[in-house]
């Protein structure tokens, strides 16, 4: 089995550009990042992200403890992670304020257990300024386990809590 490659983003990168802490920095590292055709706009922007399930997640004790599995809505939480990712352009989008507006189109094909590395492909589908349309595909061992269209509103940095 060869090395895998270099992340594009760390653990450590990623916090400097989501706001999430742990329990709720769900996304390990971003293995691949693209930019669309755009340069202006976020639109055909994907990331590939990794997500490592573990047994000692804070989740598990209680969902369920004799038959652990990754709540659907802690999924569709990483996947907006992994699209927040696909969204950063550089260093003026730090730190990216990305809120879920919507959920749309959410299925749930297979458990996800702990041992397994959630690979999340996010795209953006369209890019409003403040509102962004991503489509996001979740697979373990390369099947499909969720998918989900999320509408998410990008806030004004450290706007959180403030109504703006």
């Amino acid at each position: 089995m060869g090395t895998p490659a270099k992340p594009v983003f760390t653990n450590i990168e990623i916090r400097k550009v989501l706001l999430h802490r742990y329990p709720f920095l769900l996304i390990d590292r971003v293995d691949s990042k693209e930019s669309g055709p755009n340069p202006k706009s976020r639109v055909g922007n994907k990331a590939i992200v990794r997500k490592n399930v573990t047994a000692n997640e804070p989740f598990f004790n209680g969902h369920f403890p004799e038959n652990p599995v990754m709540p659907g809505v802690l999924q569709i939480e990483a996947m907006a992670q992994a699209g927040g990712m696909a969204c950063y352009r550089d260093d003026k989008d730090a730190c990216l304020e990305l809120v879920i507006a919507g959920v749309n189109k959410c299925k749930f094909r297979a458990p996800v257990v702990p041992g397994d590395t959630l690979m999340i492909h996010a795209e953006v589908l369209k890019d409003r300024g403040s509102i962004i349309i991503l489509h996001c595909k979740s697979y373990v061992d390369s099947k499909l386990v969720s998918e989900v269209e999320l509408m998410c509103s990008i806030l004004k940095k450290n706007s959180l809590g403030k109504g703006e």
